[in-house]
């Protein structure tokens, strides 16, 4: 997965398999039921052949009917007896088992046992077909017709001569016949020599007559087959489901709409907090402007951007708000194109688009003309030359375009006096502009006698005229315009006298950066080496803006340039923001000192205060009244106060990825955790954080006990911990393995309580008061990857887990955490959650071609109606619940600039939790519409009186 500048992110590589599975040309599809079956004899591979084992019973033992199994076979014990081979199927073996059909048929019941041996890609046991009254002895030829599905239409003409070969081979009955009695007693010796295929034996003799061994009618018998990156996932229709291939997908009634907020962006971006008339302050996260109102704690939302909102200004109207986007990338990688959003705070109505295709990368920085109230709006791009434009806001048109440099550019506004003058700053640099007739002229400021700082960070205009700029060494530099001192270019050196020639072709090369198209290439050289040769010259070139070449062309003028006029130390470390007042009095925010100082008209100090370590630095701050502030920091907070009564936080948020979320069972709040090492707290009625602690490692995952005292959090080191929620104390942890926790969770009842890691294993843990003492019960071991999503059973005594490798396997807990291997016996399971992202219920949600990654967390309503999921394009969808067929319509909601990690209902279904990774944002959705009723009664329906119709497009909004 790629990261993009602004942190947008196809995936996290530490939650994704490595390597990934073989792959081969068919990506994310199903083979679904095929309800005519070819009746030719067409033999299965040798690796898949049945043995009769009818006289490899013991003497007496009463024959089991319709039982399988997988017979391992020792090679050298007959000749017609082939090696044995890997379970692990790898892309050729899947190749050659590519024709076979995804269906399995209904096996007639038999009155002997027959072991069949199939090497399954998910290694569980065939299921079982009950007996009848009066049964038959089925041939080998029998079995197969029953098992072997039709060629696939590309390789039938390819498989017709083996085909044919083999129905020969097989076409004696007598001769057959005498050929299984013979393997049967070879393999009767095989049992004799082999204890535990002995005891398997017993024990599917024994489980023969067992409900959860038996098949029911044809359709309970029918499986379905996805595919993903090559694998196949065999999923087990329910036995409700009457009709496979006449169920209708439809998309839910439900539907979700933005409710609030959690975050803000001020690690990485400056001057984007602002203060409206209508009381409101505006900021921007993830691909959200939120307009919050700071008395009434209301949120409106601003959501028309495709990807991450980079900078913000603010209108001197007070009312029409510019907001740039990054580029990022669409489902397929592909970049999609920033622009600048031109839109009224008021009605929130987008009034412009503005250089749709023109940017690269993205939008930097924005800022609106004063003088002439707004008409211009001049946009810095995140291409290589930082590309510097101005556009006409109400025609959307570009007046004039430059190349401003290759360094960074952190800040550019308009001289408030004059639209024609334009200042950047950034990395080494504070340029000015002139924009005449659609022209830039470029003049650098010059630090001269000053130290030139690292970083100009920010800078504005005094009443005066001057300019302010803050910069990486604490400094509050003030520029005024004046005529070049010849005591800039150096101590001691003198403006050169010049001959015409070398005067005309010196401000060749200075304008041309060395080139020589411009002149001949001898005069080229020897300018060139007057410049190593003399000092003077060099520093003259060095100081080229300071000059214009006059008409005739014979002499050099000193222009007018922008110079340091006085130096202010204000802050330790950088000075990041810098805010006018009305009265002529400024506002510097700090780095390191974290301090806010207020500062005369003459930059004398007058008040100052250091906001709380926990928020972080000043990263900018908006005048409210005069007296109030509002201050963002790099801690993603968003402060409210005065220099007298301090400040509080009025927005909070994660400050990196996050991946850990759990909603309480029975009360409106919720937890996350991520790679900040913060546990947060959340309250979804009253929107705000409850409680934050950190942690010395970083948290992956959480889970509510469902009495709702205590919540665990699963480390990235193999360590998990209890906390309580009223103390906020660690009440239990411990350790299993050294490799990062993937899942919390509970059973329904609260008594156990399952861990899943990243070392392939689930380790199951007694719980025991009311959540406050935990026991090792056992541990899960059978799956080949890491631990990815699982669910417990309604009763609580079985698992379905998923793991990195795109395997489902299911767990008997109360049976000491025994593998299931006959997965069949699991279709008709009940689970109090529905979180794993392979199942039948859910498959659906999986688009064609997804490469297994694309699908980071679903989330199945406490009503059992709706499947909310978060996938790796930025989107939360909502579907239908069950939705087992493919290509199922969703609907589809933007709001994350990254990709979403995890998605959580709240316990009343009222709500919906979605989470961000590297965007940092939790957005809370309100749930709207729906009806009632059970999902399996109106799958049940639907099922029953569906026709057969293609499935509509998904529905988006």
């Amino acid at each position: 997965m790629v990261t993009n500048t602004n942190g947008h992110m196809g995936g996290s590589e530490s939650m994704k398999p490595s390597p990934r599975p073989a792959t081969l040309d068919r990506s994310t599809q199903t083979e679904p039921t095929l309800p005519g079956l070819d009746t030719q004899q067409v033999p299965l591979p040798r690796r898949v052949q049945s043995l009769q084992l009818e006289d490899a019973l013991p003497p007496g033992e009463p024959a089991a009917e319709g039982t399988r199994g997988k017979l391992h076979r020792v090679p050298g014990l007959e000749e017609d007896e082939e090696q044995e081979e890997d379970e692990e199927v790898g892309a050729e073996q899947e190749k050659e088992l590519s024709w076979m059909s995804s269906v399995e048929e209904p096996i007639q019941p038999t009155t002997i046992r027959g072991l069949q041996r199939e090497d399954f890609q998910d290694g569980s046991c065939s299921p079982e077909e009950p007996g009848s009254g009066s049964a038959s002895v089925r041939t080998s030829e029998q079995n197969l017709i029953s098992r072997s599905g039709p060629l696939s239409p590309i390789q039938e003409g390819e498989k017709k001569q083996l085909v044919r070969r083999n129905s020969e081979k097989l076409g004696n009955p007598e001769r057959q016949r005498k050929r299984l009695d013979k393997k049967a007693a070879s393999s009767a010796n095989l049992l004799t020599r082999s204890p535990s295929l002995e005891n398997r034996a017993k024990d599917l003799v024994a489980s023969a007559g067992s409900p959860g061994s038996r098949r029911g009618t044809y359709s309970q018998g029918q499986s379905i087959k996805m595919f993903i990156r090559g694998r196949p996932i065999t999923m087990y229709i329910p036995s409700n489901i009457q009709n496979y291939e006449d169920l209708k997908m439809e998309p839910p009634s439900e539907r979700l709409e933005l409710d609030w907020v959690y975050g803000y962006r001020g690690r990485d971006c400056r001057a984007n907090l602002y203060f409206l008339p209508s009381g409101e302050a505006v900021y921007f996260i993830a691909c959200v402007v939120v307009l919050y109102h700071i008395n009434n704690r209301t949120q409106r939302h601003y959501r028309k951007h495709t990807d991450c909102v980079r900078c913000l200004t603010l209108h001197p109207d007070k009312v029409r708000v510019a907001s740039g986007q990054t580029a990022g990338v669409d489902k397929d990688g592909k970049p999609l194109q920033p622009c600048v959003h031109i839109w009224d705070s008021t009605t929130l109505v987008t009034l412009q688009q503005i250089g749709l295709g023109t940017f690269q990368r993205g939008v930097a920085s924005v800022a609106f003309s004063v003088a002439d109230s707004g008409a211009f709006l001049c946009v810095i791009d995140d291409s290589n030359e930082h590309m510097l434009s101005v556009w006409d806001c109400n025609k959307g048109t570009k007046h004039a375009e430059v190349k401003s440099t290759n360094e960074a550019v952190f800040a550019v506004d308009f001289n408030p006096s004059d639209s024609t003058n334009i200042i950047t700053c950034g990395k080494s640099h504070v340029y000015f502009w002139t924009l005449n007739t659609g022209q830039f002229t470029k003049k650098q400021g010059i630090f001269g006698k000053y130290k030139k700082p690292k970083f100009i960070q920010c800078f504005v205009f005094s009443l005066t005229g001057d300019v302010l700029t803050g910069d990486s060494e604490g400094n509050i530099l003030t520029w005024g315009k004046s005529a070049a001192d010849v005591k800039t270019l150096g101590k001691g050196a003198k403006v050169p006298q010049l001959t015409i020639i070398v005067a005309s072709t010196l401000w060749i090369v200075c304008m041309g950066y060395g080139q020589q198209q411009s002149m001949n290439k001898d005069v080229y050289e020897v300018i060139v080496k007057k410049l190593k040769q003399q000092t003077a010259l060099v520093r003259l070139w060095r100081n080229r803006d300071l000059y214009s070449l006059s008409e005739d062309g014979e002499t050099l003028l000193c222009a007018e340039t922008f110079q340091i006029m006085r130096q202010t130390r204000a802050h330790e470390g950088s000075v990041f923001t810098l805010c006018t007042l009305q009265g002529g009095g400024l506002l510097s925010g700090g780095g390191k000192d974290r301090k806010i100082i207020r500062w005369s008209a003459d930059l004398a100090p007058e008040r100052e205060c250091e906001i709380p370590e926990k928020y972080g630095a000043v990263r900018t701050i908006a005048d409210v009244d005069g007296e109030e502030l509002l201050v963002g920091t790099t801690r993603n907070a968003v402060l409210r106060g005065t220099f007298s009564d301090g400040f509080v936080a009025i927005v909070q948020g994660h400050v990196d990825e996050m991946w850990g979320l759990a909603t309480h069972p029975s009360q409106n709040i919720f937890l996350t955790c991520g790679h900040d090492r913060q546990v947060c707290l959340w309250n979804t009625e009253e929107h705000k954080l409850d409680w934050c602690i950190t942690l010395e490692e970083y948290g992956l995952c959480a889970g509510f006990c469902p009495n709702g005292s205590v919540v665990s959090v699963g480390l990235s080191t193999g360590r998990w911990m209890v906390l309580d929620l009223l103390t906020r104390e660690v009440v239990s942890e411990s350790t299993d393995g050294n490799e990062q926790l993937s899942v919390m969770r509970y059973s329904p009842d609260g008594s156990f309580l399952a861990v899943g890691s990243h070392d392939n294993f689930i380790y199951i843990y007694n719980v025991t008061e009311s959540g406050r003492r935990y026991t090792r019960f056992g541990k899960c071991n059978g799956h080949s990857s890491f631990i990815t999503h699982l669910d417990w059973s309604k009763d609580g005594k079985y698992i379905m887990s998923n793991s990195g490798d795109y395997e489902i396997l299911y767990w008997d807990i109360a049976a000491g955490c025994k593998l299931l291997r006959n997965r069949y016996e699991s279709k008709d399971r009940e689970w109090a959650s529905y979180t794993c992202v392979l199942g039948f219920h859910v498959m659906g949600v999986w688009l064609e071609g997804s490469d297994g990654t694309d699908i980071n967390a679903l989330c199945r309503s406490h009503s059992e109606r709706v499947v909310a999921v978060a996938d790796d394009f930025c989107k939360v969808h909502l579907f239908q619940y069950p939705c087992p067929k493919p290509k199922a319509p969703s609907h589809k909601y933007d709001g994350h600039g990254s990709h979403v990690t995890n998605v959580c209902f709240t316990h009343s279904d009222s709500h919906l939790l979605s989470m961000g990774g590297k965007d940092t944002c939790i957005l809370q959705w309100r749930v709207m519409g729906g009806g009632s009723g059970d999902s399996r009664e109106r799958l049940g329906s639907v099922s029953a009186s569906s026709t057969s119709t293609n499935s509509p497009e998904p529905a988006t909004s």
